[in-house]
């Protein structure tokens, strides 16, 4: 029997393999139980050339009906960090609170002035007496990757910042992070220039989700109590941390509804471990 071949955002076609889905959904909190169950409706439900989104929005579907709110939560983190858009800046504050937690220093949005040129740096990061300055290459299309054009640029824009006269504006390396993934080309490139390069799942078990799950730290577009409109008002206002909105009286203050603000913060707490 042939396998059921499956769409990705990208375009590219692949087999269907439940271990995969089971696995995510592990990671994600899901009980064996629930896990089984979603898999068998997939299967029942698995054609050929279904897309990668229509099986992430059954399973959620069926986690957010039948499992607690958190379950849900995690499994959707991919779909949060896209719903961090569709400005990159939310996406910026975001990997600096993500740094922030591993004990760095950081500022977002600064112009630092190098041996050639002034440069906007997303994100400059300072610990035991390095600093890193960071771009942040934010996709709103979930098939969408940064290429070769963006390693480039960055390592020669870090290249000139640590060649930068004044030692205030200087920075000891350069780092790309994007929400997706990397071109292959992107990727040797980055390796034989020792460029440091982040994505959702590169390097393996050291990418972005990774950081997410053991820092705790996520955006508050996870909560499942929160509507669009709702997440939207507390992203404009930089809010952009589900840990960050857990005081009845600031969600309240952003307009969220009196009667669901009790959920909203126990979906937080349960999500961020507090």
């Amino acid at each position: 029997m042939h396998p059921v071949l499956i769409t990705k955002a990208d375009g590219e076609r692949e087999p269907f393999r439940a271990e995969k889905l089971e696995r995510s959904l592990e990671r994600a909190g899901a009980s064996s139980t629930m896990r089984a169950k979603i898999v068998d409706n997939i299967m029942r439900e698995l054609r050929d050339g279904m897309y990668t989104e229509d099986i992430y929005r059954r399973a959620f579907e069926l986690l957010r009906q039948q499992e607690i709110p958190p379950v849900a939560a995690r499994y959707s983190m991919k779909r949060a960090v896209f719903a961090l858009g569709p400005s990159g800046f939310p996406f910026e504050l975001f990997f600096a609170e993500i740094l922030h937690a591993y004990g760095w220093s950081v500022r977002a949005d600064v112009i630092l002035r190098g041996r050639c040129a002034s440069h906007e740096v997303d994100v400059v990061a300072e610990r035991e007496g390095r600093r890193v300055g960071v771009e942040a290459k934010f996709h709103n299309d979930p098939g969408g990757k940064t290429d070769i054009k963006d390693v480039l640029y960055v390592h020669a824009r870090y290249h000139d910042l640590g060649n930068a006269p004044d030692a205030r504006e200087r920075v000891d390396e350069g780092w790309l992070v994007t929400n997706t993934r990397f071109t292959k080309n992107a990727i040797n490139y980055a390796q034989c220039s020792n460029l440091t390069i982040i994505a959702w799942d590169y390097p393996k078990n050291r990418g972005l989700l990774s950081m997410i799950e053991e820092t705790r730290v996520h955006p508050l577009t996870a909560l499942t109590t929160l509507s669009e409109a709702e997440k939207r008002r507390l992203m404009e206002k930089k809010i952009v941390l589900c840990k960050h909105i857990l005081t009845p009286h600031l969600l309240e203050e952003y307009g969220i509804k009196p009667s669901s603000i009790p959920d909203v913060i126990e979906e937080a707490r349960h999500l961020c471990g507090t």
